[in-house]
């Protein structure tokens, strides 16, 4: 089994960033996480990050035959874009929706998702553990 974890814009800035809404964790400490659950469960897995959307899209599209899952934060991209959307349907790889922070209980604007509705599941609210989660459904633990 081999996830790609992908984490889209300012998720960089974890840890830093409006730690009353996002944690203290920052994002190397969630891959840190990550290798020691693909350690005792193992997995393999890729942990990338981008702030721009053609790395995110050429990253989905070069998944296609290299994983069985993707685990995908992605931030501000989740309510702004239909190209990374149109690369998760092209390729057809089970993907899961991951926020750390509840996005239902926000701002109105973060309520609607361009992904929700071609995930297998979303997962928003749980932390850092989201992505956990997520992985351990992917890997049917």
């Amino acid at each position: 089994m081999n996830i790609l974890i992908l984490n889209g814009p300012n998720l960089n800035m974890l840890g830093i960033r409006e730690p009353e809404v996002y944690g203290k964790e920052s994002l190397e400490d969630i891959r840190t996480n990550i290798q020691e659950l693909a350690d005792r469960k193992a997995f393999g897995f890729e942990f990338f990050q981008s702030n721009a959307e053609h790395e995110i899209v050429e990253k989905i599209q070069s998944a296609l035959g290299k994983f069985d899952s993707i685990v995908f934060n992605p931030g501000a991209f989740t309510h702004t874009s239909v190209a990374i959307r149109d690369a998760l349907l092209a390729v057809s790889i089970p993907f899961y929706e991951v926020h750390i922070s509840n996005v239902f209980a926000r701002e109105e604007f973060r309520k609607k998702s361009y992904f929700s509705d071609i995930a297998v599941a979303v997962i928003s609210g749980c932390g850092s553990q989201g992505y956990e989660l997520a992985i351990r459904n992917s890997i049917k633990e």
